[in-house]
């Protein structure tokens, strides 16, 4: 059975970007890429990545900053959008609508692997209430940014399962419970 993670980093106030969609505050946070919890293990169990568009427009705005190629060219990707954007890489699809409508898809693309739920937070949330997200991956940076992208925008209860320390962040790994009531 195919499981759907949502790994992230957030700011101590809840927020996945402040409200530029600027991510200044976790890229000047020392983390230790081979710590605990950290992106290299978990997508060595991804098959394939499900996004939103803001998340897709950032990663494409900061590869042309860059020069880098797609950053997820090994993996199908599935930018949940409305719009029509330039696709940087034949692994991109767009699609819209609802996780659920879409979930035979994710998990033929992933295989016998999972899907990373990349983001924003609203994307997120539409997964777990289509009963599509088993876990969420936080790694919390000693940062506020007052306002923002939040990270979760629906009320739901967690329990908590692993943590640890990656230098400045604080990470943990939480089970999805269910919505509140």
């Amino acid at each position: 059975m195919t499981s759907y993670s949502y790994y992230t980093a957030s700011t101590l106030d809840g927020f996945l970007a402040d409200e530029n969609d600027s991510l200044a505050w976790l890229l000047s946070q020392p983390i230790d890429d081979g710590g605990p919890l950290n992106i290299e293990e978990f997508m060595a169990g991804i098959g394939a990545i499900a996004m939103g568009y803001t998340t897709y427009q950032w990663v494409v705005d900061h590869i042309a900053e860059s020069d880098e190629l797609w950053p997820y060219a090994d993996y199908p990707t599935f930018v949940f959008t409305h719009r029509e954007p330039e696709l940087l890489h034949e692994s991109i699809r767009l699609i819209a609508g609802d996780p659920a409508s879409h979930r035979a898809a994710l998990e033929a693309a992933a295989g016998d692997k999972g899907v990373w739920v990349v983001g924003g937070g609203d994307l997120a949330a539409q997964f777990a209430e289509a009963g599509m997200l088993d876990d969420v991956v936080i790694s919390y940076a000693p940062a506020t940014v007052g306002s923002g992208r939040p990270l979760f925008p629906r009320a739901f209860d967690f329990e908590l399962v692993e943590w640890a320390r990656n230098k400045a962040f604080l990470c943990g790994r939480y089970r999805v419970v269910g919505a509140r009531d």
